[in-house]
């Protein structure tokens, strides 16, 4: 099919026309290289369940669109033997969150329509659905009882709270302006969610075969999962923080246990930091959940697995010795391991760590089902018989399906060969770097064009991660594909700063970014021009996020880039931590001080004070709906080039939000062909 990206997915700026991107009037037609269309192509697996029994996976399959432009989720059924697969349920609505009865016969799941999404239940003998309820908001964090005959869910109940002043009296048929809304929560917005309905979520309880929620939990706080029964059914684990100044506190969370006859409540965990992820093992003598102590003066502490008394005693850290996060921990069915998951030098694993912190690794290679960017990341999950599923792929394939068996990986389903056969992908390799600021190893990763012949020399694209506590890896990415298969060599790294390098390496840029992050960067173009392919005098950068304002970091310290294109940025500190969604952790942890209590060192950290050295032609490129980095923080730099006559441009991306900055397939594709664009300007 061919498909034209037109001016309309993007809202353009410019500090003086013309500025209609060369984009705007082409159509794409069949190539042997990735290009934005395929896109719509693209599929990925995500959120695999085991069935107890080990005999069936369920899994959901996202296909991306093209009538609605977005992706539609469906659940397909695998058999872990043949790999046949087999859907469950695919129609025009989104279904997801597949979770197995104890037993097996029966599967919830999550339906997401025009009415809002929905619980239903699946009979799989009958091969019929119902829904279980009729919820007035979507239901979040599925757990089944063992006996089968209850599900437990988080919902949000609404609260509009007292009003302020009482509102006038409208005359009857009289066209008015909406009521004014008032706001006095703490959080009140969140990144994807825009502005939060008014509320707090609980735990409810339903009878699985259908009926009347019933509320377990109360009060002005959010309980939330993963959700975890005891063995015995009597309760269920959860995380919440109850402290009177809880929402000034998003670190902190504890781990409670609620009853399900009347709802009534112990806390189990009392230290600063937050304990969270709860699960009971298989007799219901211990309790797994992770966290970390929280000193509260750093920028990343490592979240490690602890293991518990069911009353809460004894609690004692299991990966103490471990020097990487580990999550999602599940019991092995003997009760005497845990399975988890961690990120270890940009890859993705699932290990298995027993009672005394022994930690044996299973598989890796795990993938997010993320396409735009190469963040580590995936998903997995495991039966009672040992059988461990996951999303698997490489910098080649997003995410599919996979199993362990014997020690070894075996690929269930291979959901891109149809998009891939015949096409020519950019080759993704590692490449070692060393930086030149004080030696330390920088993992990096170089991919080169389709039909790449080293003898040539070749413009470089730097792109640079957000976070900035996040990491890349070997992991497939729809940018790196259409800068490559546009004609440039494309780098990408783990700068200090970047997550599954241990504490030590994270906490390099606590109270200090940008800073020799800076070093690692150049370092990693220095390196990838010293492979004797990459033209010098053709470098070009840049990131999102994080990777954003290091973007505009970079140009205000060097002109060695011939253009840049800083995606999502943090421009000023002082308005960023006073208008992003995060605001009050922000401040207290990456900064130690508010801005009115250290202005200088905010600014000190801002690339909106190195604008007066920009010279190098800079794209702007922001979400219209981010509560992450506003579009302000955009604006602001955009103004402030143009002020000063750098040539510039700014893109809005309508109706994204920061993480959804490449959500819909056709935005993404546009995204990337304006930066190509911009590059090819200033070629």
């Amino acid at each position: 099919m061919r498909l034209a990206l037109l001016v309309s997915a993007l809202a353009i700026s410019c500090a003086a026309p013309p500025c209609v991107p060369a984009f705007a009037q082409v159509a794409e037609g069949p190539s042997k290289t990735f290009q934005g269309g395929d896109i719509f192509g693209l599929r990925t697996a995500s959120d695999p369940q085991v069935r107890p029994d080990g005999g069936t996976i369920a899994y959901v399959r996202t296909t991306q669109d093209i009538m609605i432009d977005n992706g539609r989720p469906s659940i397909w059924l695998v058999d872990p033997q043949t790999g046949a697969q087999t859907p469950l349920v695919v129609d025009e609505l989104a279904n997801f969150a597949p979770r197995w009865s104890p037993d097996g016969t029966r599967l919830a799941y999550v339906v997401g329509g025009p009415g809002g999404a929905q619980l239903y239940v699946r009979w799989m003998a009958a091969g019929r659905s119902a829904k279980v309820a009729t919820l007035e908001q979507a239901p979040n964090e599925i757990a089944w009882s063992p006996d089968g005959r209850t599900l437990v869910f988080t919902m949000l109940t609404l609260d509009e709270g007292k009003p302020l002043g009482a509102p006038l009296a409208k005359p009857e048929n009289a066209k008015w302006a909406d009521p004014i809304k008032l706001i006095d929560k703490v959080t009140y917005r969140a990144d994807g969610a825009g502005y939060l309905k008014p509320g707090y979520r609980h735990l409810f309880a339903v009878s699985a075969d259908g009926g009347q929620p019933r509320q377990l939990t109360f009060g002005r706080f959010d309980d939330g999962g993963p959700i975890s029964f005891m063995p015995d059914g009597k309760s269920v684990l959860f995380a919440s923080n109850h402290s009177p100044n809880w929402e000034r506190d998003p670190q902190e969370s504890e781990v409670y246990s609620a009853s399900l006859a009347d709802g009534a409540l112990t806390q189990l965990t009392h230290r600063v930091g937050p304990d969270q992820a709860p699960a009971a093992s298989p007799d219901g003598s211990k309790i797994a959940y992770t966290g970390f102590d929280d000193a509260r003066h750093r920028g990343y502490e490592n979240v490690r697995l602890y293991v518990m008394d069911r009353d809460g005693k004894n609690s004692r850290a299991i990966t103490a010795g471990f020097d990487n996060s580990v999550g999602a921990p599940t019991w092995a069915a003997d009760g005497r391991s845990l399975y988890v998951q961690y990120t270890e030098k940009g890859v993705t694993k699932v290990a298995r760590v027993g009672l005394d912190g022994k930690m044996e690794t299973l598989a890796g290679g795990l993938v997010p089902s993320d396409l735009d960017r190469p963040y580590a990341g995936g998903a997995f999950s495991v039966g009672k018989t040992g059988l461990v599923a996951f999303t698997v792929g490489d910098a080649a394939s997003p995410a599919d399906l996979a199993v362990l068996r014997g020690g070894k990986t075996q690929r269930l389903t291979h959901l891109n060969d149809d998009l891939f056969a015949g096409k020519q992908l950019a080759k993704v390799e590692a490449m070692p770097v060393v930086s030149s600021f004080d030696k330390k190893p920088i993992d990096a990763w170089i991919a080169t064009p389709p039909n790449f012949d080293p003898s040539k020399k070749y413009p470089l694209i730097l792109e640079i991660h957000g976070g900035p506590f996040s990491a890349y890896g070997p992991v497939f990415s729809t940018d790196v594909q259409q800068y490559a298969a546009a004609g440039y060599v494309v780098v990408y790294s783990n700068p200090r700063g970047s997550t599954s390098y241990g504490e030590a390496f994270a906490n390099e840029i606590d109270r200090n970014y940008p800073s020799h992050d800076y070093d690692d960067l150049m370092s990693v173009v220095d390196t990838a021009v010293g492979k004797g392919f990459v033209d010098p005098g053709h470098l070009y950068v840049t990131g999102g996020s994080g990777g954003g304002a290091l973007t505009a970091w970079i140009v205000g310290k060097t002109d060695r880039f011939k253009a840049a294109a800083t995606q999502k940025p943090v421009i000023n500190w002082t308005s960023e931590v006073l208008t992003t969604d995060g605001y009050n952790f922000m401040a207290a942890y990456w900064f130690g001080k508010m801005p009115w209590e250290d202005p200088q060192g905010y600014w000190a950290r801002s690339p909106l004070s190195l604008v007066g050295n920009v010279k190098t032609p800079t794209l702007v490129v922001v979400g219209e709906d981010d509560h992450r980095t506003p579009p302000s923080e955009a604006e602001q730099y955009y103004d402030a080039l143009a002020l000063r006559g750098v040539p510039t441009a700014l893109i809005r991306v309508p109706g994204a939000s920061h993480h959804g900055l490449a959500e819909r397939p056709s935005q993404s594709a546009a995204k990337a062909r304006a930066i190509l664009a911009w590059f090819e300007r200033y070629k």
